[in-house]
């Protein structure tokens, strides 16, 4: 039996056997990662009741804690949700095996054929707070590309996130691949997240998902690699030339679908031109809504908004809140966006393709999005099946970290008796 005192050897434990198992996942045949998967899916929904008993106390537990709304929403599992998790999960299983994949190919005139193919990277650490769905996408993503994971989930999701681990296990179990692939780490205690950051022996890559507050920690903190976003600052600028019904729709969208999510619109940059037309219109939309408004100066005259300050530039809610300014022009709008953006997802409303190309090429957030709204920030919307983070750095993975990004290569070079001169 482990032992939940002595976290040092608990994860040194966790770490040895991830890499055992990492070695033979290596080779395991797309046929078993996809068997895997898809009998995943089918216990996530035989042992729907369990999982939502376990959600149950996690709720409670949530209320107690006085988590917000939105954070009680991202906690929430119910039946749908659940129908969605198993569809992310088959979703997964039903992609192109990443492993082997060639992605150049070339001979050298010394006769020499080159391969450069595609490759796990090992053991990924996972460390995510509130949203349990997180231990079944990871858990995915990280099997499909031939990882070994460690989970390390919040403490609010601590019963549905080991409920929703035992269905991939079983899975692991019913395709006959190593039960040690996907592990959750067994304890609340926060000094399990320090080990990790350190296990530089046994984990190739950490992947934090949640907060400022975590990510900031792993950042500042791992001797691991890190594959990270910080926040989520979304902005959205409304162009001179946007289509006012398309404004209205797409803005909603973007801000009350989900409010706790990372690709949520955070603030309105609305070009100043149309700041008493459509501007006023989508403020006032918002309103209605039950969305806190903080505007600027010229903003302010929209009744029910609530005067700006220079906090709320370059904050993220993620909440029922909206900050909303003027722009003189696109450029006035990509220099606020440089100036508090976070380099993950930011978008332009307009009709004017010349605006719409300058945005998107002169700005250099990870996701840039032109009409459409910032909900769509997410590896599943982009086709991936699911995610396990949007990383916003410049090195090795950036954007919606899917299958492919899980990956790293390695050459395969071929001669016959080739000697160099």
């Amino acid at each position: 039996m482990k032992d939940m005192d002595d976290i040092p050897a608990l994860m040194a434990d966790t770490g040895a056997r991830a890499k055992a198992a990492a070695a033979k996942l290596g080779y395991a045949s797309a046929a078993a990662k996809r068997a895997a998967l898809e009998a995943a899916a089918d216990h996530v929904i035989a042992n729907a009741g369990e999982i939502l008993a376990a959600n149950a106390r996690d709720m409670e537990y949530g209320r107690e804690k006085g988590l917000s709304d939105a954070m009680m929403d991202r906690l929430m599992l119910d039946a749908a949700r659940l129908e969605g998790i198993a569809a992310g999960l088959r979703a997964v299983a039903a992609q192109d095996d990443p492993v082997g994949e060639v992605i150049a190919d070339w001979t050298q005139p010394s006769g020499l054929h080159i391969q450069r193919v595609r490759t796990p990277l090992g053991v990924v650490g996972v460390i995510y707070e509130s949203r349990p769905n997180v231990t079944a996408d990871a858990g995915a993503l990280c099997l499909k590309a031939g990882n070994a994971v460690i989970l390390r989930g919040g403490s609010e999701s601590f019963h549905s996130s080991q409920a929703l681990h035992a269905c991939l296990v079983a899975g692991l179990q019913d395709a006959g691949l190593p039960e040690d692939a996907i592990q959750i780490v067994p304890t609340r205690d926060r000094a399990a997240v320090s080990e990790m950051l350190k296990m530089t022996d046994t984990i190739d890559v950490i992947v934090p998902r949640g907060g400022k507050g975590l990510v900031g920690l792993v950042q500042r903190e791992a001797r691991v690699p890190v594959f990270a976003h910080l926040e989520g600052i979304v902005h959205i600028y409304i162009d001179a030339e946007a289509d006012p019904e398309m404004v209205l729709r797409v803005v909603l969208n973007a801000k009350t679908r989900r409010t706790g999510i990372c690709g949520a619109a955070e603030c309105l940059l609305i070009h100043e031109d149309i700041a008493d037309t459509i501007g006023q219109g989508i403020l006032r939309a918002l309103i209605d809504a039950g969305v806190e408004v903080r505007a600027d100066e010229r903003l302010s005259a929209v009744n029910g908004t609530v005067p700006a300050t220079m906090d709320d530039w370059g904050f993220e809610y993620l909440d029922m809140i909206v900050a909303a300014r003027t722009v003189a022009d696109v450029d006035e709008a990509m220099e606020h966006i440089r100036t508090y953006g976070s380099d993950h997802t930011d978008c332009i409303l307009t009709q004017n393709a010349g605006t719409a190309r300058r945005f998107m090429t002169e700005l250099d957030s990870a996701i840039l999005m032109h009409n459409a709204s910032t909900q769509f920030a997410d590896g599943g919307e982009f086709g991936m099946g699911a995610e396990i983070g949007i990383a916003t750095g410049k090195m090795h993975a950036r954007g919606p970290v899917g299958t492919a990004q899980l990956t790293s290569f390695k050459y395969l070079v071929t001669g016959e008796g080739t000697v160099r001169s």
